[in-house]
């Protein structure tokens, strides 16, 4: 009986002994002793991958912006049709980022991005797919049915009507031999699944980032990633330039023969070629995230170091016994926690105000980038290969400066909620007053007679013009074709048969037509009477126009950009910590669904209603807009970008009211979203205790200022 008493005593003691224990055991191993830490820790190695996808994800996205015009040319398609194709990316994103934000976050988080990754590469690699099935791109002419011979011979002012026949005969033959006429559902098809693949990547590797990272370096990630990010669309631009210069058909056809320039409207360039470079980026992409393990031990802080924190390290280790012995849970659970985080998600009013605000901001964003290269093509006369060039070099770089400043500025200053909400929509609103400047350096239409001018150069109403004139009523010239001409009175002529050119001389780009009648009939113009390929260039006035028009765009992208990486640290703020993921993923589906799908399509349908001049395929179908009026292309592209911008600043005041009520006034009470349950007995105190405390929240601190 005494020895049974002596043993319980024992174990009692021995079990009484084990916290004590366990609580040296933590205080010594929590001592700072300087460790010596490798470079390249967990941490570091997922975001050095997550930065490379990132890179490639982008740089993907941007060469289909930069394709835009090349893919709407090469299947003569509307701009309306082209903006669909675009939007076809944000359709396989909603098809998955829900489920992907929700259930990811419970899974092998690296893995899923691998996966992601690897869907991308095949979604880029489909993209160009029909450029290989495709008969070689055969562009309007009004000479014959095949591009490669323009001699001394031809007489471009066709005075027997059976030349038309001929034409129109070659023309249906070729309609009925073209079985490309929807190959363009596979570029639809590729760019949907690039999106089914890019959607995990920014969810769960920011989430992956805030769950295991220093909580006031989360700020400087974010930054470092999207300023890297914008390496991607900076080098997509760039290689929109160098595959826009290149022919679609290059390596297969004559180059010599080809009698357009990239500067024409009807130029296509090797499209496809950067598509197969993004599937290859995003397959290497891909790799490092296999090898990456599901979890990392959290950086801990260790300056000041209470018993605070050993408490904290002692809980998560008795949740993580907890949570290995528990059962899996069943599907129905699940569904009914999703809808539960859903319902808490949406009912939080700063999130869903926030959401608003930015919906109308993104709707402007992407209808706007979408459509730029066309509008420094049709505004300012640049070729395709020189606008991707030109906002590569010059709008991209300050953007990403801008960025990573905005998270440089965010830690230096510690600004809570309030802080960020107002830096953010102050530089927003600064940016949106400078681009109202563009609509005064804008440029005049293209001088096109028939079109713009009358065959006098004398301007003519919007809609009410027409192509034919006593000039060229001796020529039977067809109307539809678009075959630019530039005489030497600086009018455009559709074509040299409507120019009433009746000689040409020297062979493919060279040649220049002669005895214009029209040119002679110009009512200014006592000089030569001949008429060269291509469209005449704009004015020197256009040309410092455009310069005015490349500063205002970098000094309003800077601004902007300055306050992107606070502007995307609100939404973290408002939900509860556990809620993040889901709240990533809900706010990137609503903008994938009202704003990256609608915004190309409506931008598109009223860009088409500007056109001048229709092209026509093959078939004789309606093709490619070739020529815009500019002015009503200005007043729609900037007028609709900036209607929809303007209305975000007065959500933007009741979201700045919302923050201010619910988070600066506190008190240091215990806060709804992921605030503790603990009520202090010194509030002073207890303000200073969570300053230290690593595992409080942005938005507690907060409630203690």
């Amino acid at each position: 009986m005494t020895a049974e008493t002596e043993s319980s005593n024992v174990s009692d003691s021995n079990q009484e002994a084990e916290p004590a224990q366990l609580l040296a055991n933590e205080t010594n191993r929590n001592l700072p002793v300087r460790k010596k830490t490798s470079c390249c820790t967990g941490l570091k190695v997922f975001l050095a991958a997550l930065s490379f996808s990132y890179l490639s994800k982008t740089l993907s996205g941007t060469i289909m912006k930069s394709s835009i015009t090349q893919i709407e040319r090469r299947f003569g398609l509307t701009s309306s049709t082209v903006g669909f194709i675009d939007g076809s990316f944000e359709m396989g994103n909603l098809l998955v980022i829900a489920f992907v934000s929700y259930f990811g976050a419970k899974l092998h988080r690296p893995k899923v991005i691998a996966v992601g990754c690897f869907t991308m590469a095949v979604g880029s690699f489909l993209t160009a797919m029909p450029h290989f099935f495709m008969e070689y791109y055969k562009y309007e002419t009004s000479h014959t049915g095949s591009s490669a011979n323009l001699t001394s011979s031809i007489n471009p002012c066709s005075l027997h009507q059976d030349v038309n026949e001929t034409f129109l005969q070659v023309s249906r033959s070729g309609c009925e031999k073209e079985p490309s006429s929807y190959m363009w559902i596979y570029i639809l098809l590729g760019n949907m699944l690039r999106g089914i693949g890019e959607t995990p990547i920014t969810p769960l590797g920011i989430s992956y980032l805030d769950d295991f990272a220093k909580e006031e370096n989360v700020p400087v990630y974010v930054a470092s990633l999207h300023t890297i990010g914008m390496l991607g669309p900076m080098f997509g631009f760039l290689l929109g330039s160098l595959c826009a210069r290149l022919y679609v058909d290059i390596g297969f056809v004559d180059l010599g023969s080809i009698t357009i320039t990239p500067q024409d409207s009807r130029w296509v360039g090797a499209w496809w070629l950067g598509f197969l470079i993004g599937g290859v980026i995003s397959f290497l992409a891909a790799i490092p995230f296999c090898f990456l393990p599901k979890s990392l031990k959290k950086t801990k802080v260790n300056n000041d170091q209470t018993s605070y924190g050993l408490l904290e390290n002692i809980g998560s280790t008795e949740k993580k016994l907890t949570a290995a012995k528990t059962k899996p849970r069943k599907w129905s659970v699940i569904l009914k926690d999703f809808y539960t985080s859903l319902k808490k998600v949406l009912s939080n009013r700063m999130y869903f105000t926030f959401m608003c605000c930015s919906l109308l901001q993104i709707n402007s964003f992407i209808g706007f980038l979408t459509y730029k290269p066309k509008y420094m093509e049709q505004q300012y006369g640049q070729s395709t290969a020189k606008s991707n060039f030109l906002i590569g070099l010059t709008s991209l770089p300050p953007i990403g400066l801008g960025i990573f400043l905005g998270g440089l500025l965010m830690k230096k200053y510690k600004m809570g909620i309030i802080g960020a909400t107002k830096f953010a929509f102050s530089m927003s609103f600064v940016a949106y007053l400078l681009t109202l400047l563009h609509f005064f350096v804008g440029c005049e239409n293209h001088v096109v007679a028939g079109m713009t001018v009358s065959y006098q150069g004398k301007p003519i109403p919007y809609h009410e013009n027409d192509i034919f004139s006593e000039c060229n009523s001796d020529c039977k010239c067809s109307s539809n074709v678009w075959d630019p001409v530039c005489g030497d009175n600086g009018i455009t002529y559709v074509s040299a048969c409507l120019a009433g050119c009746t000689a040409s001389v020297g062979q493919g780009k060279n040649t220049v037509f002669h005895n214009c009648s029209c040119i002679e009939a110009s009512s200014s113009w006592t000089g030569n009477n001949s008429a060269t390929l291509g469209q005449c260039p704009k004015s020197e006035d256009c040309s410092m126009k455009f310069i005015y028009y490349t500063v205002i765009q970098v000094i309003s992208g800077f601004c902007y950009a300055l306050g992107g990486t606070p502007a995307y640290m609100i939404m973290f703020r408002c939900v509860q910590p556990e809620l993040k993921s889901l709240a990533v993923g809900l706010y990137t589906l609503i903008m994938r669904m009202l704003a990256g799908i609608p915004a190309p399509v409506y931008f598109g349908a009223l860009i088409d209603k500007t056109c001048l001049k229709w092209g026509s395929t093959s078939c004789g179908h309606q093709g490619a807009c070739r020529l815009y009026d500019s002015n009503a292309y200005r007043y729609v592209y900037l007028g609709l970008s900036a209607v929809l911008r303007g209305p975000s600043y007065l959500i933007a005041v009741l979201f700045y009211i919302l923050i201010k009520k619910d988070f600066k006034n506190k008190d240091c009470r215990p806060i709804e979203n992921g605030g503790r349950e603990d009520a202090p007995v010194n509030k002073e105190d207890n303000c200073k205790i969570k300053e230290r405390l690593p595992g409080s929240t942005d938005a507690e601190n907060e409630s203690c200022i």
